[in-house]
């Protein structure tokens, strides 16, 4: 680089630092303000009163009035610290046909995460999913759209530290400046980190149709491996949010990856395009209260996953309870009263062709009571039945023959194989390797992913616990006030985003509450499964992998949602492709459908993806294969070595690799081989992983230890192992094991 290209790319970074500077001036003042309505906020709702007693009624609005100023304040002073960092990424040099009223036909645009104006409310960023960005992301050479030049700032901080630029015209004007080799090509060979980082400054125009595409039905975006389905799907949520923000704020935009380290990897990408309004879940944490991470050994997942599984819980639905009395005796009004064995099966059966189970207790006792008046058949039938449903002995009964069910409580009836083989029609040795996994959830006190679907199945069937009906208490029995939240009066709690938020005082309060239990039982129960939670939008990532099960799990949360689905099924680890786009296609329903196709690798280097694609193409010959479009020059390493050498194997590899690269570094290693390898993830820069848990993640390099053993266990086979040779950017080195 000559001194003179110096001094130009210095003159055009300092005049992008000149607009940078006057932003977050403009982003000083706007934080001044939310402070203000923060302690505007904190000022409301404040008494001079020293003693005791109800709260007025004004001072109940002024501590609403205190919550939802400091709430939305919080909120906005947030979203400001999040858009810090790189705040202003892109500008625009337009020509405009027409001269404006000042005569110039020039425009300068710069574009930034979030909209920002001055004090005259003109705009010194635009906001990039406004429509006045959308040429940042459109423009071509072919189709410029009045675009001279595309500039993309690189920021440190408030500092621009570089430009890239790229010419949208044959011919750049003498007073416009192109610098750079181009943003793309930039953004691709940097070093990866923990987190998923935005594409916002880089999103290609094929990609931006995606993002930009209508709200309403299903958009399905595929592609193979490093082609940025994920990302784009994540931006399009963004554009969603801003662009009918009522609709989706208030319904809801559910995002379901497939495992906790994903999840952990796109956190930030949402936030830093300025949205918080996300729920972000693995497809083991959909179902509100619970939590699954354990993967079933693959015959099993195949079974729970399979819509068959529907046979079994439908049949667990109406089964008695295990420990519950079979056989009521009592008077009433001086005749004995004896119900068993056929009348109770028929009571039970009768009530639940027409109730949920948890909503049919009252419904129950009436079954009862016109049971026991048909053994008597004396007196008024209306008063016998008052004087049975009264009836102490009665209501003993019933608290333990219909008492609410927990959908988890009565997946753990499965430990009984011979109820496993009666109510799914299986063979003895499918019964007990159902019945088994269910064993290891007792010991273990966890759940596994495949279980989650099956509890939502049966919530369903069940319907949301109901309180019976309480015991009368005695005049003694006061209770004690120990939160304020009955007068509606509530306290705010810092999250983790930094956003204070109003959250009922009793909430989590107590070091009890905070305690885990030592018994894996009530670890399997512990807390409450929340309602199903419905949202205006649902966006699937690695789609591929859901079980029939596990989409009938989001069809419950999508009844009236638009949807963006994410897949390849190159890497599918469902066995039954056209079971599971069954069960998708329930649960889309009859929304209008659209796709998008991702066809350019931008992850791997080509001498990476080539040993990838032509690995799968052995096997899927059908597989969906991008290009990749950066070459290093540096082919993967491929070794075969002992067994009883692997792990020395491993060690010198891995040193190989952490001097090759800058960032991260992934040793994916079969279950079997983790205990051996686990003294290799030290320090921030490596992570040990199984081949599984990287669907969605990438790193600097990668050390894949034993294909054939990923092969062997893992549920998606050959395309597993597709999986984990495309995780790596820069470097691979694959280790073989030779017995």
């Amino acid at each position: 680089m000559t001194a003179t290209t110096d001094r130009v790319i210095a003159a055009e970074i300092a005049t992008e630092q000149a607009h940078v500077d006057r932003v977050y001036a403009e982003l000083a003042k706007a934080a001044d303000r939310v402070e203000l309505v923060h302690a505007e906020g904190m000022a409301r709702g404040q008494t001079d009163r020293r003693g005791t007693g109800d709260p007025r009624e004004e001072e109940m609005a002024g501590l609403y009035e205190r919550d939802a100023l400091v709430f939305t304040a919080s909120k906005r002073r947030a979203s400001l610290q999040h858009q810090h960092e790189g705040l202003v990424f892109g500008r625009l040099d337009l020509e405009h046909p027409v001269p404006d009223e000042r005569g110039d036909t020039r425009e300068v645009r710069y574009v930034g995460r979030i909209g920002v104006r001055d004090d005259d409310y003109e705009p010194l960023v635009v906001d990039w999913r406004a429509p006045a960005a959308a040429p940042f992301y459109r423009a071509t050479p072919v189709d410029p759209q009045g675009v001279l030049r595309r500039r993309v700032l690189r920021c440190r901080g408030e500092e621009v530290v570089g430009v890239e630029d790229d010419l949208m015209v044959a011919e750049a004007p003498d007073d416009v400046v192109v610098v750079g080799d181009g943003a793309l090509l930039a953004a691709l060979t940097r070093t990866r980190g923990a987190t998923m980082r935005d594409i916002v400054a880089t999103i290609q125009q094929h990609q931006d149709e995606a993002i930009r595409a209508p709200a309403r039905g299903v958009t399905e975006i595929s592609g193979g491996p490093g082609t940025g389905k994920t990302v784009v799907a994540l931006h399009r949520a963004a554009y969603l949010l801003y662009s009918d923000r009522r609709r989706y704020e208030g319904g809801g935009v559910l995002v379901v990856g497939p495992s906790a380290a994903y999840t952990a990897y796109i956190e930030r990408v949402l936030p830093s395009l300025g949205e918080e309004s996300v729920v972000l879940r693995s497809i083991g944490d959909v179902l509100a209260g619970l939590t699954a991470t354990r993967l079933d050994p693959p015959r099993v997942a195949a079974l729970k996953g399979s819509l068959r599984i529907r046979r079994l819980l439908a049949g667990l639905a109406r089964e008695p309870i295990p420990d519950a009395p079979t056989r009521l005796r009592t008077f009433v009004g001086g005749h004995a009263i004896r119900l068993e064995g056929v009348a109770l099966e028929q009571a039970r059966a009768r009530v639940l062709r027409r109730h949920h189970r948890n909503a049919g207790y009252d419904a129950a006792v009436e079954a009862l009571a016109h049971l026991a008046w048909e053994q008597v058949e004396l007196g008024e039938r209306d008063d016998f039945v008052d004087r049975f449903t009264d009836s102490s002995e009665v209501e003993a009964f019933m608290r333990a023959w219909w008492r609410p069910l927990d959908p988890r409580e009565m997946l753990l009836w499965l430990v009984d194989a011979d109820l496993v083989r009666r109510l799914a029609g299986v063979d003895a040795a499918t019964a007990e390797q159902l019945a088994a996994s269910y064993r290891q959830a007792l010991e273990l006190g966890s759940w596994s992913v495949g279980d989650a679907a099956m509890i939502d199945d049966l919530a369903a069937r069940l319907g949301p616990p109901v309180e019976l009906p309480s015991e009368e208490r005695g005049f003694y029995e006061i209770e004690e006030l120990d939160d304020a939240s009955q007068y509606g009066v509530t306290s705010l709690r810092v999250g983790s985003d930094g956003v204070e938020r109003p959250v009922s005082a009793a909430a989590g309060s107590g070091s009890g509450s905070q305690r885990r239990s030592t018994d894996p039982r009530a670890r399997l129960l512990a807390g409450t499964l929340g309602e199903t939670e419905e949202y205006a939008h649902v966006l699937v990532d690695e789609a591929q992998d859901l079980s029939p099960m596990q989409w009938r799990m989001l069809g419950r949360r999508g009844r009236w949602a638009s949807w963006t689905v994410v897949g390849d099924l190159a890497q599918a680890s469902w066995g039954d492709l056209e079971e599971a786009a069954r069960a998708r296609e329930e649960a889309f329903g009859a929304a209008p459908r659209r796709s998008f196709h991702m066809d350019t690798n931008y992850r791997n280097a080509r001498e990476i993806f080539d040993l990838a694609s032509r690995m799968i193409r052995e096997h899927v010959p059908d597989a969906d294969i991008p290009q990749a479009v950066r070459d290093t020059g540096h082919e993967p390493v491929e070794r075969t070595v002992p067994a009883t050498g692997l792990v020395e194997a491993a060690e010198h590899e891995l040193t190989e690799l952490l001097a090759q690269v800058d960032g991260p570094v992934a040793v994916i290693a079969p279950w079997s081989w983790h205990e051996r390898l686990a003294h290799l993830a030290t320090g921030e820069r490596v992570l040990l992983i199984d081949p599984q848990s990287t669907k969605g993640l990438e790193y600097d390099a990668t050390l894949v230890i034993d294909p054939d053993a990923i092969v062997a266990e893992s549920p998606g086979g050959v395309r597993a192992l597709y999986v984990v040779l495309t995780r790596a950017a820069h470097r691979m080195t694959v280790l073989r094991s030779a017995g």
